[in-house]
């Protein structure tokens, strides 16, 4: 991992360790850098009523939203496990309305193992994006 990596990496895990999952007990923390140079991160947050929950990537998403961002220019995961843990599918299309096809995610598991170097294209390949609503 470079040098941005292990920043991301460094503020997701102080996510992650703030996450609230006492349902499924597996915690996910996510840090964005946005297009103003700042990152941002996000936990999940669970709730007994399971589709209520936040995902770590829609908390930082909306982090970046409140601190004036407008852009992802790069994304890290990190959730339990040895694994690398991936968005999840509405987390994918999340990340997909603020950045574009190449923007670089990393995805780890915490307990070590190789991470995920991949992209949101790769992810969310023949996704629907805001250039299909918005005329510039």
């Amino acid at each position: 991992m470079d040098e941005i990596d292990q920043q991301l990496l460094k503020e997701a895990k102080n996510a992650l360790g703030l996450a609230y999952a006492p349902y499924s007990k597996f915690l996910v923390g996510a840090a964005i850098l946005s297009d103003d140079g700042k990152t941002y991160a996000g936990c999940n947050v669970e709730n007994a009523a399971y589709p209520l929950g936040n995902c770590a990537e829609a908390s930082a998403i909306s982090a970046m939203i409140m601190g004036g961002g407008k852009h992802i220019v790069r994304v890290l995961t990190v959730g339990s496990g040895n694994r690398p843990v991936t968005p999840c599918g509405g987390c994918r299309q999340r990340i997909r309305e603020f950045a574009t096809f190449d923007v670089p995610v990393t995805c780890v598991g915490i307990d070590g193992g190789e991470p995920l170097f991949t992209s949101i294209e790769k992810l969310l390949p023949h996704s629907f994006g805001p250039q299909f609503l918005l005329s510039e």
